[in-house]
């Protein structure tokens, strides 16, 4: 699949480990499980992929977010994305990173 970043400071944590956005700083053991899970999506050829791998816990959100998808980077962090069908391959907008402390507030 294709990925491409909605924000700078999540292409910058990707790339490099590190944002210069104090507002989205993360542990490194957070931005090491992030870059894996992005590599996931990268490997996938479709969310089909993604279902098949247990521990990302990949899930299409509801309500309000609706046609937004998610996987685990762990129990307490969730990326959330978009998906968009192209001719070619999928195309993956990478929208947040989500602390689930925060989910429900």
């Amino acid at each position: 699949m294709i990925v491409t970043f909605e924000e700078t400071y999540l292409q910058e944590l990707y790339e490099k480990g590190t944002t210069g956005d104090k507002k989205h700083r993360y542990q490194p053991d957070i931005v090491r499980r992030y870059q894996r899970c992005i590599d996931y999506l990268l490997d996938a050829r479709g969310t089909e992929d993604l279902m098949r791998i247990n521990s990302l816990n990949y899930e299409m959100l509801k309500g309000d977010k609706q046609g937004i998808s998610s996987i685990r980077v762990n129990n307490k962090y969730r990326v959330e994305f978009t998906v968009r069908e192209t001719s070619e391959e999928p195309v993956i907008t990478i929208c947040n990173i989500l602390d689930l402390s925060n989910h429900y507030k």
